[in-house]
């Protein structure tokens, strides 16, 4: 009696055999499909598990990649292989793990079954790679997990599945007849089961659709065209050699040539992975004896260059997701020591403004604040660095005449980085200077860097390109903020010049209504208040009609405690403290006095208890705090402080979320906010120009734990 498909799934589901993926490796995957996941997110989840961590630095560190130094980490590894590989190894390891108790017997042999299914996952991967499928290790991972439905079947109805595989003798079509009898195909078991996994769309479609007719699957995307073609060129599969060509071609466009040698190389590589992985799997066949030693040797090479160029394909792709200079930068040291072994390494980035070469270290080490100090006159001759860019070819510091030719910056530059010498490589994009490398090493190295040319021009090009980028983003969002400050100011001029006659006539008002009332009339004070923020708004408004001019400030004496107990004051009668919002004030008796304009100081507070008020929605503590910082304490912390009889510091503190990290390294800078719309952006960066504009400083500390707490350090001028 035919099962209906339902049925078949509900009774999968409820049993105790049906595979599931571990906690870890679910949340490895949802990291890693998000855009803005970090490597170091990554890196962090996939050491929580010791086993998982071991076969992925297992297979980096295998054959299979070849690499000239050991990979210790799981960072690095990612750095080297790209994030879409080191997702699909940890995959492919728990799934044979879920699968390892299965149960072998003379019609399912496990060994078989993996050898196949990771036959198909290597075609799979060259395939796509051929035909610039711009995700190979998805095409991998589908080739992997194209017959899973065939497990699943088996652990969950072994008699029924094996009585299958008993009368089909092994034809698929047979095989396929059979189990839709029983309910589902093996390929609808396997889509089932990925899609319970949340793994990718199209990976599903490629397991479900891999044994329709040719001339459907003519119609459809290309990872379904390349999982079909892999399984079909597989030994497993019972076709004529002639059909799977035809078919492969017709499909794909590979030609006979191209599909002998992808077998070649599957081989081996199928072997590799399967002993990194643990992945038990029968032995390989006996190679044709037609095939010589010297034919070997060249697939071997052929491979090895393959493996090379994959290796540096994984690092670039990582690269093009970077973002900032320092994060670029930091990809860039790290996929020089791992694929040509450079140690230490050296970036010089090319300031077109001061036309010169500066140095950046990237590593930490006892030259690192020396490096970042390098300045390299751009002028022919001065330096190899220098004439490595003009000629625009990597050039060495070693020749016949040990180092003749050398400048000083050259010879000064073999010093710092310890080695015989160095190699640079001019990095140029759309024919604009972007920078060199520099790698320091020994002489007898030179050769075997210089051998890999091709490779080193290929890195080189796409760290060009990458910086490049990135300056282009910096200067194209410069010009924008400039456009904008620009604007904001041709506005504030506008309004404060209409404006500026109501508030007039407001104080006039205010002035005669002062005159009316008896001297010591309760509302006196309140007038004071209200006067004294009508001319904070004039001041504010004209300060808004330029931001880049330095502003002319008044030396009032201002008592800070007695100015921040007001402006508490005024925010508590005035309903701006919200009633959920608890004020803890703890202030520095004998607070000496500052020389400072209290209408700027009064505008720094007032934006930092707004912004302290806002972060806290539904209510929270708020912590103002002054201290003295003696002048002893002040030296020891600033030398340069001569002329300053100590300092005030003053804190703002609240219980909000934090500070998004995204926002922290631009956090003073205008229009950067993170309260959504209403808010220019500009509170922040006022407050920031201010402070400095008054000589002092103001930094800040925020997480998610803590809320964020701004300090500003004011000096007593002597």
């Amino acid at each position: 009696m035919k099962e209906h498909p339902g049925d078949l799934f509900d009774r999968i589901k409820t049993s105790k055999n049906l595979p599931s993926l571990p906690h870890i490796l679910l949340k490895l995957i949802e990291t890693c499909e998000r855009e803005d996941s970090t490597i170091q997110e990554i890196s962090q989840i996939i050491n929580k598990d010791s086993s998982l961590t071991a076969k992925i630095l297992k297979l980096v560190n295998s054959s299979y990649y070849g690499l000239s130094k050991r990979v210790n980490s799981i960072e690095q590894a990612l750095v080297l292989l790209g994030i879409d590989a080191v997702k699909n190894i940890s995959i492919s390891a728990s799934i044979n793990q879920a699968f390892r108790q299965v149960k072998m017997n003379d019609l399912f042999d496990l060994k078989i079954f993996w050898r196949h299914s990771l036959t198909c996952a290597v075609l799979a991967k060259l395939i796509a790679k051929k035909v610039s499928y711009p995700t190979p290790e998805e095409a991998f991972l589908s080739g992997l997990l194209h017959d899973i439905g065939k497990l699943v079947l088996w652990v969950n109805f072994p008699k029924e599945y094996g009585s299958i595989l008993k009368s089909s003798k092994e034809q698929s079509d047979l095989i396929l007849a059979g189990e839709a009898q029983h309910g589902a195909t093996h390929c609808e078991v396997g889509a089932w089961l990925i899609n319970r996994w949340h793994l990718q769309s199209f990976m599903t479609d490629a397991v479900l659709y891999h044994h329709e007719s040719v001339d459907r699957i003519h119609h459809a995307f290309p990872l379904v065209k390349i999982i079909y073609a892999a399984n079909i060129l597989c030994p497993e599969i019972n076709k004529e050699e002639s059909v799977k060509l035809g078919i492969t071609e017709n499909l794909i466009g590979l030609k006979e040539p191209e599909v002998e040698e992808f077998m070649l190389q599957t081989e081996e590589e199928v072997s590799v992975i399967a002993s990194s992985m643990d992945i038990d799997i029968e032995p390989p066949h006996v190679p044709d004896k037609g095939f010589s030693r010297k034919d070997y040797e060249k697939q071997k090479d052929l491979t090895s260059e393959i493996k090379d160029f994959a290796l540096l394909q994984g690092t670039l792709l990582n690269l093009l997701e970077t973002t900032g200079e320092d994060a670029i930068l930091k990809v860039l040291h790290q996929g020089l020591q791992i694929l040509f072994d450079a140690r230490p390494v050296i970036f010089f980035k090319y300031d077109p403004e001061r036309n010169t070469l500066a140095g950046k270290s990237v590593a930490p080490n006892q030259h690192h604040h020396m490096i970042n100090e390098m300045v390299i006159p751009f002028q022919e001759g001065k330096s190899l660095l220098v004439n490595t860019l003009l000629q625009g070819e990597p050039l060495h510091s070693f020749n016949d005449t040990k180092n003749a030719g050398l400048t000083i910056i050259d010879e000064q530059i073999i010093r710092v980085i310890g080695k015989d010498g160095f190699f640079c490589l001019p990095m140029i994009a759309y024919k604009q200077y972007v920078g060199v490398i520099v790698m320091g090493m020994e002489e007898v190295r030179i050769s075997h860097l210089s051998a890999q040319a091709k490779r080193l021009k290929m890195f080189t090009k796409q760290a060009a390109l990458a910086l490049h980028t990135h300056d282009l983003r910096q200067r194209q969002a410069r010009l924008v903020m400039s456009e904008r400050l620009t604007a904001s100011s041709t506005l504030a001029r506008k309004v404060f010049h209409e404006v500026n006659t109501p508030l007039s006539i407001i104080k006039n008002y205010l002035s005669v209504l002062k005159r009316k009332l008896v001297e010591g009339y309760p509302v006196q004070e309140e007038l004071r208040v209200v006067n004294e923020e009508i001319d904070r708004v004039a001041h504010i408004l004209r300060d808004l009609s330029d931001f880049s001019e330095p502003k002319i400030h008044r030396d009032d004496l201002i008592d800070i405690n007695a100015l921040l107990a007001d402006i508490i004051k005024v925010f508590q009668e005035s309903h701006l403290l919200r009633a959920n919002i608890d004020a803890k004030m703890a202030l520095a008796p004998s607070l000496p006095t500052v020389h400072s304009d209290k209408n700027s100081l009064k505008q720094v507070f007032i934006n930092l208890i707004q912004n302290a008020v806002e972060s806290m929605p539904r209510g929270g503590n708020l912590y103002i705090g002054t201290r003295y910082i003696s002048k002893d304490s002040l030296r020891k912390a600033k030398p340069d402080a001569a002329g300053e009889e100590g300092s005030v510091e003053i804190s703002v503190r609240d219980d909000g979320p934090g500070i998004p990290d995204e926002l922290k390294s631009r956090l003073f800078e205008p229009f950067i906010t993170s309260k959504g719309a209403g808010h220019a952006g500009l509170g922040l960066s006022i407050v920031y120009n201010t402070v400095k504009e008054l000589k002092g400083t103001i930094t800040y500390r925020s997480d998610g734990e803590n809320g964020t707490c701004f300090k500003v350090v004011l000096p007593i001028k002597s």
